[in-house]
């Protein structure tokens, strides 16, 4: 029996505003799509916590036995600046300046969101299309819309009309808005004037002159709109109605409300029935942003090379900083946070690594089984996971007890436990225990540090300071070799 049936997963749904059972569409299956990034810049840490709280989710909906189709898209088109239906590509932009080609840039990016993910311990998603791969889905999408007396074209552009579409459905359903809050709010921006009415959005948009990336298409040379992509991919590979659909706050209005409108006036449903939106990492108190320059990239993290932190942490400790909070809660970066979450994330590797080392005793004199429900309790409360690491703390009580003999296990109840407890931390968490990896580095560059002196030493015709460096390091059964090159160091 797979460990869904008896589990009763819970998952709050920002469309409802309450945690609901989750039910999926297709028993034993789960459809899943996050959007992706808009790939004209490094991943920031505040779009890698967006990445990882869905990783989590992903991870925990495969451990309970759910056959999971995980889609997250690559924007590399039509995302133009501040969200807009005007202004430059981002790409574009950033290939401007560059004087280099949009694919270059989208290639250059893309590559380095993958990297940072793998840093992090992140699964690769099952599908991960891109925009520019999927025109001629929009195109036909924007059609149907159009017949369907949902869309209008004006000077080779084409608009969804959202008072159209208001006229029978709920413009707001997802966000709260209305549409008297919607065009109070809007901007007074140049090129708008074409619009039946400031709040709608952009299908298609014709390319000026000097717009690179362009594709053509029944109503001019353009390029599909941002919110159009999403619903494009997303149904394509999940179907008209799907389980899940991701992404951070910040896109709950308009990017998915206007995906939710696109998809409802084409298929008559509505496209998702759980919605599920990550919180913000925040620095200095202010949203991380790459518009604003209010962020932290991970390179930046894992060597240092910043002015927040007073020190480098490890991929592991940073992501274990990042699932401390749930991920529907604020989070604010700091030294202080992460020199915490490095402690928890030393104590709870070092009891992982006792754990494995224990040997059974006489009988089980430890509640394990109502254990190994609170970690599971935790997940199904919409994937709590600072309350499953609170479990595992306790995980750790339990070790330390066994490891002093003042408490006992059988033998099937430590292998039951050890599997729970790597599970959590490893398959769910996601978390990879890099101490040794971090030791071996500082070892390296200590020994570097040691032949530099060596060097010196010898240029100083001090061979005696020279000969001990060589023979204090062969007592620790670190071999030095003296090339042409320079001094090479083996460890046996």
């Amino acid at each position: 029996m797979s460990l869904y049936n008896e589990n009763q997963l819970k998952i709050y749904n920002s469309l409802s505003k309450k945690k609901e059972v989750f039910t999926p569409i297709n028993e034993g299956a789960v459809g899943m799509y996050v959007c992706g990034p808009t790939v004209y810049s490094n991943v920031h840490l505040g779009n890698v916590r967006t990445f990882t709280s869905f990783d989590l989710i992903y991870r925990y909906l495969k451990h309970l036995g759910y056959k999971v189709r995980y889609v997250r898209n690559i924007t590399d088109a039509g995302h133009l600046e501040n969200d807009a239906d005007v202004g430059e590509d981002r790409i574009a932009k950033k290939a401007r300046l560059e004087q280099i080609e949009p694919m270059e840039v989208v290639q250059r990016y893309t590559v380095d969101f993958h990297q940072i993910l793998q840093k992090f311990n992140n699964l690769a998603p099952n599908i991960e299309p891109t925009a520019t791969g999927h025109i001629i889905e929009q195109i036909e999408i924007v059609k149907d819309l159009i017949t369907k007396d949902f869309a209008y074209i004006v000077n080779g552009s084409v608009y969804f009309d959202v008072l159209k579409y208001s006229e029978t459905e709920n413009y707001g359903i997802l966000s709260g808005r209305d549409i008297k809050d919607a065009i109070h709010n809007t901007r007074d921006l140049d090129g708008q004037t074409e619009k039946k009415n400031p709040q709608d959005f952009a299908l298609w948009k014709k390319a000026s002159p000097e717009h690179i990336m362009r594709w053509p298409s029944p109503w001019s040379d353009g390029f599909p709109g941002w919110h159009l992509e999403c619903t494009a991919m997303s149904t394509k590979y999940l179907g008209e109605q799907f389980d899940i659909h991701g992404g951070g706050m910040d896109l709950k209005f308009p990017h998915h409300e206007c995906e939710i409108a696109q998809a409802k006036s084409c298929n008559g449903i509505h496209p998702v029935n759980y919605w599920m939106h990550a919180n913000m990492l925040t620095l200095n108190g202010q949203k991380m942003a790459k518009s604003t320059g209010n962020h932290i990239l991970p390179s930046e993290i894992f060597s240092g090379k910043n002015t927040v932190l007073k020190k480098a942490f490890s991929p592991s400790v940073t992501r274990f900083f990042m699932l401390q909070a749930h991920y529907r809660s604020n989070l604010d970066f700091s030294n202080a946070a992460l020199e915490a979450s490095e402690k928890g994330f030393q104590r709870l590797m070092q009891g992982q690594k006792l754990l494995n080392n224990l040997k059974a005793a006489k009988v089980s004199s430890l509640e394990i089984s109502k254990w190994v429900r609170s970690c599971y309790k935790a997940m199904n409360d919409d994937f709590n996971s600072p309350i499953l690491i609170a479990q595992l703390f306790e995980g750790l009580k339990y070790i330390h007890l066994i490891y002093e003999e003042k408490e006992t296990l059988s033998s099937d109840d430590l292998k039951f436990f050890t599997c729970v407890f790597n599970t959590f931390i490893f398959d769910v968490l996601g978390l990879v225990n890099d101490l040794d990896q971090n030791n071996s580095e500082k070892l390296n560059e200590t020994i570097k540090l040691l032949i530099q002196l060596r060097e010196q030493a010898r240029e100083d015709k001090n061979w005696e300071l020279s000969d001990q460096i060589r023979n204090k390091l062969s007592d620790l059964n670190i071999q030095l070799k003296d090339e042409k090159e320079g001094t090479i160091f083996t460890v046996n």
